[in-house]
């Protein structure tokens, strides 16, 4: 890797500290997310030659939230081949990311697998497919990682459980249109067990590498085909984002999905993947110190996608 990454960093970390993001809020609709520290702060680049650079609290377990939405997709790709295309759209919903309005007017029929309707559609598809599918995702981003010890965090699946009403509303709109083929409870039980997986920066910026190697994985062996690969990140880069994607697009330039654990992963392709960590969010449910950060990033090195 050609820039001293090292030092990016920690431009970045002090950047970031100096920052007033006093708008900005933790998600307090899921209480279990509420009682991380403000001022928490990690990025972590793995660089497509190995080599890794970290800032901050880079090993501290969070809960990605939706960044889970992206390996879910993947997996589901891996079982259903394109015809996973006929489930879910491939379009930017320009709505919130928890929208039942455009779901109702589309006939079920999600506008792309990153907002909660469309993830609820994967978990479906995960669900018809794999034996345990509470635990498929976990156990997938375990092997990406490296680690086989990822886990659900029980007390934020407690939280989303108990909180998940409207995204069983969204669930049950799907199933009154015939665009579930599983009950309810089994599909949100998955789809909130996926994004209740705790996971450090470290270990989240490994798992998504192999978007930035053609589809190989940290291993040597593929995990998707490079033609797949390329349908993620065109995804990522324009609907990852939630309703800010264009505005991220515009600033950053780079394939990324965000959580509203304040999680955001991306990828620059044949060069490295990032993840950054900063639980206080925009009015868009995006990390607005992540943001900052990746912004700082792509200007040092000169090298967005476009």
């Amino acid at each position: 890797m050609s820039h001293d990454y090292a030092a990016i960093l920690e431009q970045i970390a002090d950047e970031v500290a100096r920052a007033d993001f006093a708008t900005a809020r933790k998600a307090d609709y899921i209480p279990a997310l509420s009682d991380v520290p403000d001022d928490h702060f990690a990025m972590v680049i793995c660089g497509t030659d190995g080599q890794e650079f970290a800032i901050g609290h880079a090993d501290l377990p969070f809960s990605i939230q939706s960044i889970s939405k992206m390996f879910a997709l993947v997996l589901a790709q891996r079982a259903h081949g394109d015809n996973l295309w006929q489930a879910v759209r491939r379009e930017p919903s320009g709505s919130a990311f928890n929208s039942l309005i455009q779901l109702e007017q589309e006939n079920g029929i999600p506008r792309n697998p990153f907002i909660n309707a469309g993830a609820i559609r994967v978990a479906d598809l995960i669900t018809s497919r794999y034996a345990n599918p509470d635990r498929s995702v976990a156990e997938f981003l375990g092997q990406l990682c490296g680690n086989p010890d990822i886990r659900v965090d029980n007390d934020v699946y407690m939280s989303e459980d108990q909180h998940g009403d409207r995204n069983r509303a969204i669930a049950y709109l799907m199933k009154s249109f015939g665009k579930l083929d599983n009950p309810v409870e089994d599909v949100v039980r998955a789809y909130f067990k996926q994004c209740s997986v705790a996971m450090t920066a470290r270990e989240l910026a490994r798992a998504c590498r192999f978007l930035a190697c053609r589809g190989v994985g940290m291993d040597g062996k593929p995990v998707i085909t490079a033609e797949e690969t390329s349908r993620i990140n065109a995804l990522m880069l324009t609907c990852g984002m939630y309703d800010g994607v264009g505005d991220f697009a515009f600033t950053v330039g780079i394939p990324a999905k965000s959580g509203v654990g304040g999680g955001i992963i991306g990828v620059v392709p044949g060069e490295f993947s990032v993840c950054v960590w900063s639980p206080r969010l925009d009015q868009r449910g995006n990390s607005a110190a992540g943001i900052r950060a990746l912004e700082i990033l792509i200007r040092a090195i000169g090298r967005s996608v476009f």
